[in-house]
């Protein structure tokens, strides 16, 4: 005896059909989702955490209790915060655009083939990226001391007072000119990875028309860089709002120029480590994050309108 099947049954209905899309996409979740899973665990969980935190206030009277926004009220009449961000946006004004205009500098002398001893100058400018912050900060802070570092031994030998490096009105330029040493070779290795790509023919072609190497450099080199000029910007802004390493390191060599509230990233963690402020150090945390998200994608939206 036959039996029929569910088509034979129904002719009039189809049987429905799994959709592959909807299974590749399954697949394609499967695949991302350990990087989400780190992703907000390391990024999203502490950032929540920290909004968390911000909202409370431990009292001394009802413990840790819920303020609402009281802390980012008291953070922006917060004298100490403000001369802090002040600092580091004058440091960010000046540092950066002559970090930056030195590593643009060196790329373009390497990319000119017109240096002897390319490779070497290549690797000798990027190695004291190499060396860590830590590190570098110590070398440097042993050759500002004017009681036994270098600036001291030139002052015993020349029988002059050079301008301590430490002091409250020139420490800032000296913690630029460490920050600057350690990063002119990062920078530079992305504006000299960029040039390397710019198609030859462009070369050629200005050769023909007649254009020397400064008309080169204005109208082919920089212009076919400017994405990663905004890339390299956009990091050294971030960069100097986070300054915290050179300044931490520094405190205990220049004790009446560099305070716990020097930069706001030190002030942050003088107020979690030290004065056990772990709510209002997340508020400060917060606001600067917010700050340093506004500026470099304001600096990031104007490249790229340019490039446009």
């Amino acid at each position: 005896m036959a039996v029929a099947s569910p088509q034979s049954a129904a002719p009039g209905r189809a049987v429905p059909r799994r959709s592959p899309h909807g299974r590749r996409r399954w697949i394609g979740w499967g695949f991302i989702a350990p990087f989400l899973a780190v992703f907000a665990i390391v990024f999203l969980a502490p950032i929540g955490y920290s909004i968390y935190l911000s909202l409370f206030r431990d009292q001394l009277i009802g413990g840790n209790s819920f303020v609402g926004l009281d802390n980012y009220t008291q953070a922006f009449q917060d004298h100490e915060f403000w001369a802090g961000l002040g600092r580091v946006g004058l440091f960010l004004l000046v540092q950066v655009p002559i970090m930056l205009g030195i590593a643009l500098l060196v790329a373009l002398a390497l990319d000119s083939g017109r240096l002897y001893g390319r490779d070497f100058f290549r690797i000798s400018i990027f190695l004291p990226y190499a060396v860590p912050a830590v590190v570098a900060t110590l070398m440097w802070g042993f050759m500002y001391g004017k009681q036994f570092g270098l600036v001291a031994n030139i002052n015993d030998h020349f029988g002059i007072s050079l301008p301590d490096p430490l002091s409250p009105h020139l420490v800032l330029a000296s913690i630029g000119n460490i920050v600057t040493w350690e990063f002119v070779g990062y920078n530079m290795l992305i504006f000299f990875a960029a040039l390397r790509v710019i198609p030859q023919s462009l070369y050629e072609a200005a050769e023909i028309d007649g254009a020397g190497q400064w008309r080169i450099i204005t109208a082919i080199k920089i212009p076919a860089i400017r994405g990663a000029l905004v890339i390299a910007t956009v990091f050294s802004i971030i960069g100097s709002f986070q300054l915290f390493n050179e300044a931490s390191i520094l405190k205990p060599l220049a004790r009446n120029a560099i305070t716990t509230s020097f930069t706001p990233n030190l002030y942050t963690y003088s107020l979690s480590f030290s004065g056990q402020q772990h709510n209002y150090a997340a508020t400060v945390a917060i606001i600067m994050g917010v700050v340093t998200m506004i500026v470099a994608y304001a600096v990031q939206l104007r490249g790229m309108r340019k490039e446009a």
